[in-house]
C-alpha cells in the first residue's frame, strides 16, 4: 500500500466503519431520522442534520482541490448550510450527498500521486498530506459530536 491508499483506508475508517476508536460516522448515521437529526438538545449547539450538511461541505471541497481547484474560503452559509425543510426524504437526501462525497473522496485519495503529497493545497498554506488528513480528523471530530448528541 502507498501512502495515498493509507490515507484513503483511514478515511473510508472514520466514514464507514471499522475504526479503531468505535463507530464511524455513516454507522452513527443508520438509524437516525429527520426528527432526530433536526433534535437541537441546546439553542447554541449544532444538530446532527447541520452536522452531515458541514462535514459534506467539507468532503467536497477536499475532493476539489485534489482535482486543482483552490480549497474555498466558506461563507457562515457554505461552511455550515441551512437544513431546508427538513422532512424525511430531504435528511435521506442529505445522508446520501455524504455517501456520495465520501466515496468520491476516498476514490480521488487513491488516486492521488504520492509524489504531490508534500505540494501546497491551492488557496491554502499547507500540504495535500496535512488536508487529508485533517479530513478524516474532521469526520471523527464530528462523529464524536452525532455520539453525544443521540444520547
Amino acid at each position: 500500500m502507498n501512502e495515498p491508499e493509507r490515507i484513503a483506508d483511514q478515511m473510508l475508517r472514520s466514514q464507514q466503519g471499522s475504526a479503531w476508536h468505535g463507530p464511524a460516522l455513516g454507522e452513527l448515521l443508520t438509524d437516525v431520522d429527520a426528527a432526530r437529526a433536526l433534535r437541537r438538545p441546546l439553542p447554541a449547539v449544532h444538530n446532527i442534520w447541520e452536522l452531515v450538511l458541514h462535514v459534506t461541505a467539507w468532503q467536497v471541497a477536499a475532493g476539489g482541490a485534489l482535482d486543482g481547484a483552490a480549497m474555498p474560503n466558506m461563507s457562515e452559509s457554505e461552511d455550515w448550510p441551512a437544513t431546508g425543510p427538513g422532512g424525511e426524504p430531504e435528511w435521506k437526501s442529505a445522508k446520501a450527498r455524504l455517501e456520495r462525497a465520501s466515496e468520491k473522496l476516498i476514490s480521488a485519495i487513491r488516486a492521488f500521486p504520492e509524489k504531490r503529497l508534500g505540494d501546497q493545497v491551492p488557496g491554502r498554506e499547507y500540504s495535500f498530506y496535512f488536508l487529508l488528513h485533517g479530513i478524516t480528523q474532521h469526520n471523527l471530530y464530528h462523529a464524536g459530536q452525532i455520539a453525544l448528541l443521540k444520547k
